[in-house]
């Protein structure tokens, strides 16, 4: 695990921003976040697991601060590699995780040192966006806007959850998982994620790491499978152990079909009883059957917060998705374009140039003019599908461009469903 060399760079006063080299520097960085986020948070342990076991992190990711006066860590945060699906296209994400500053160093600028060097590995890497579940407002003034939905979702109440009748039996079985069901939920996991038009990627790796690491850390969870009556493993469902509400939160589910989802709700109310949970929070996409059951019982909306995102080269990001812009304009009116579209962000104006409908060339023209006008952060927002065009608009005034070009935003970027499940 060590390095030969380590990226040092001074910032006066005799602090030195560093990457780490060895598992004796996790442990200090672990040390740091301890004294920032507290005891309890156990994020201390969350850093150490994410970089001496995962299989997709790499050491010289976990970003320090180091005062040379007393030899300590007094402040630090990491990229944390994942691949998400847009649709037919893998993108790479770089998150921006485990930001904390020791507070005698607060309000110095250390943050904004470290992400400065964080944003050089996005784009040394080529990443295709970034993004942090962080706290309100502050990542702003690094160009991060709000885009992916994120901890919120429904409500349901134990007295709302219909119980067995008295001669019925559940007709599924529920059961811990085991480490020998792995295949079957990497199976079901697709097949309930391929719904959603961006989601996280997993592989064997990752479910592996999830097994094996799923113990009392401030993201640990419980895991079920549901057997039907031959045992054959037909779904599973997955419970925080803590998180931001009192209620006992489901974070992840597989497709359930009707019968499934009831047996699964009582499973739950039961569970929550035991645990002393005055209700459940269903975090999981808006069309989950889950969802939809308990709302029908008297579940209710609570909202969502949001991924903070931020993409480093737009003119990058749009050439990655354009196989999936094509597509989109030949199912549409459009078919058989041949123009060169041109996205003006008002900074910079990107080109995409079709040609009797494929897309041929995704170029910057620097801050040139064009029809299209979308401020960079909306255009974040647009991209990713977290809102339209006609949403934004009236919170957007410098959103302006002439009816061919609404038509041409609208088919390029509509609203997409999109839910995030942990790969740590």
């Amino acid at each position: 695990m060590d390095k030969n060399e380590l990226y040092k760079k001074k910032l006066g006063d005799k602090l030195v921003l560093k990457t780490a080299a060895n598992e004796e520097d996790i442990r200090r960085i672990a040390d740091c976040d301890t004294e920032v986020f507290g005891k309890d948070e156990c994020v201390d342990e969350l850093c150490i697991k994410l970089f001496t076991k995962h299989p997709k992190t790499n050491i010289d990711d976990l970003i320090y601060i180091e005062d040379e006066k007393t030899g300590q860590v007094v402040s630090t945060l990491c990229l944390i590699p994942w691949k998400w699906k847009y649709e037919d296209v893998i993108i790479d994400v770089g998150e921006l995780g485990i930001v904390g500053t020791r507070k005698p160093y607060r309000r110095k600028g250390l943050i904004r040192a470290q992400v400065d060097y964080f944003k050089e590995k996005l784009n040394q890497r080529e990443f295709d966006i970034s993004k942090i579940q962080g706290i309100p407002y502050f990542y702003r003034q690094f160009d991060y806007e709000y885009t992916i939905p994120l901890e919120g979702g429904y409500d349901i109440e134990l007295h709302q959850i219909p119980g067995l009748k008295e001669d019925e039996d559940p007709k599924y079985n529920i059961r811990r998982e085991k480490r020998s069901d792995l295949p079957v939920l990497e199976g079901l996991y697709n097949q309930a994620a391929c719904k959603l038009q961006i989601y996280a990627c997993r592989d064997g790796d990752i479910w592996n790491y999830l097994y094996e690491n799923s113990d009392n850390n401030h993201i640990g969870f419980d895991s079920w499978v549901v057997e039907d009556s031959e045992s054959n493993i037909v779904g599973y469902f997955r419970v925080k152990r803590r998180g931001f509400t009192q209620g006992l939160i489901v974070y992840e589910v597989s497709k359930l079909n009707y019968d499934m989802s009831l047996d699964v709700l009582r499973y739950l109310k039961n569970l929550a009883e035991e645990r002393n949970k005055p209700n459940i929070r269903l975090n999981l996409p808006d069309d989950s059957t889950l969802v939809k059951i308990a709302n029908y019982h008297g579940g209710r909306d609570v909202g969502h917060y949001a991924w903070q995102i931020h993409i480093p080269n737009m003119t990058r990001f749009i050439r990655k998705i354009s196989p999936v812009l094509e597509k989109r304009i030949a199912q549409s009116p459009f078919a058989g374009l041949t123009e060169d579209v041109l996205m003006n962000l008002y900074i910079e104006t990107i080109a995409i140039i079709f040609d009797n409908g494929k897309i041929v060339k995704v170029e910057s023209r620097g801050p040139s003019d064009g029809p299209m006008r979308i401020p960079p952060r909306a255009a974040t927002m647009m991209v990713l599908g977290y809102c339209c065009r006609e949403e934004l608009e009236p919170n957007w005034p410098d959103i302006w461009m002439p009816p061919r070009y609404q038509y041409i935003t609208d088919i390029f970027f509509p609203r997409m469903r999109s839910h995030i499940y942990t790969i740590y």
